[in-house]
This record gives structure tokens, C-alpha cells and sequence, in this order.
């Protein structure tokens, strides 16, 4: 994250920060049985030079030695402030960390310590990032984090 990124607020009617992702925001992969449902987010206060912002969501706490992207959308327009159900017009889903194209919800493993997902959605300098959705995570990262203006973040928890 630039030194220079401004912050602003972004909130959630499915998670409070800092509390527990609801079951149904889980994945439905691995022994897990949620309903893989991704994160409805409102935004606001974004610098005004913005013009087009990209969401994340990251576990750094998963196993890997690297964390672990469940979630990348980016070209989302600058006029959006909200995310629901649908992708608004021009917006990617890219790639997640299992290798399939848009959500996958929190399955840290049975018996390890508390995982953090990090939502985060980032103003930027562009409209676009001008990737295809099978941009791996860590380059569709890499290439948003040279055109960050300012961010938001909100955090839910999970243990099994």
C-alpha cells in the first residue's frame, strides 16, 4: 500500500469488522459446506481523482507462507459505490488462488488459529486494468498497486 493512499470507509450489511463471516459467505470447496456468497459492500469518501476501483479479499493467515487470495474484482467504474449481487457493466472477476474465476469463500483448515479476510476496496488512478480474468492473483495485485489512490478495509474472522 502506497505511503501516499488516502483512506475512506466501506461497510457491509452481511459482516461487521472484525467479527465472524456468516456461514453462508464460506466456500463450498474443500471439506466445507457454506454458500460461497461474496460480500455485499458499500463505499464512500474515495479521493476524487478517483476513476475506477478494484476489491480484494486475502487471508493472510492461511497456510502457505503467502496468504491466500479468495477474491480480485477490478474495472469497477468510478460511479459505483456498492457492490451487490451482480457485477456492475465492464466490471473482471478475476482469478483466486484455487485457480477458478471470482468468489471462494473462507475454509481455513480444521484446528488452526484464526484467519483474517481482508476486504479491501481500493480507489484508483485508472479506469482499467486492462487484464483478462485469468490474471493470476499476485500480478492482478502487482499491477493495481501502481495506480492505488486510496483504500477501505473491512475484516471478517473465521475458526474451524
Amino acid at each position: 500500500m502506497p505511503d501516499t493512499a488516502q483512506r475512506f470507509t466501506v461497510t457491509s450489511p452481511d459482516l461487521r469488522d472484525g467479527d465472524p463471516l456468516p456461514a453462508d459467505h464460506w466456500a463450498d470447496a474443500f471439506d466445507c459446506t457454506g454458500g460461497n456468497r461474496r460480500v455485499r459492500l458499500a463505499w464512500g469518501g474515495a479521493p476524487q481523482a478517483t476513476r475506477g476501483y478494484a476489491i480484494t479479499m486475502f487471508d493472510p493467515d492461511a497456510p502457505t507462507g503467502a496468504g491466500f487470495w479468495h477474491w480480485l474484482v477490478w474495472d469497477v467504474p468510478a460511479g459505483h459505490t456498492s457492490l451487490d449481487a451482480a457485477l456492475p457493466a465492464g466490471a473482471v472477476d478475476g482469478t483466486n488462488d484455487l485457480g477458478t474465476v471470482g468468489y471462494l469463500g473462507p475454509c481455513p483448515p480444521v484446528g488452526d488459529r484464526l484467519h483474517r479476510y481482508e476486504i479491501t476496496v481500493y480507489a484508483l488512478d485508472v479506469p482499467t486494468l486492462g487484464l483478462p480474468a485469468s490474471t493470476p492473483p499476485t500480478i492482478a495485485a502487482f499491477t493495481m498497486s501502481c495506480h492505488i489512490l486510496g483504500y477501505a478495509r473491512i475484516t471478517g474472522t473465521v475458526r474451524r
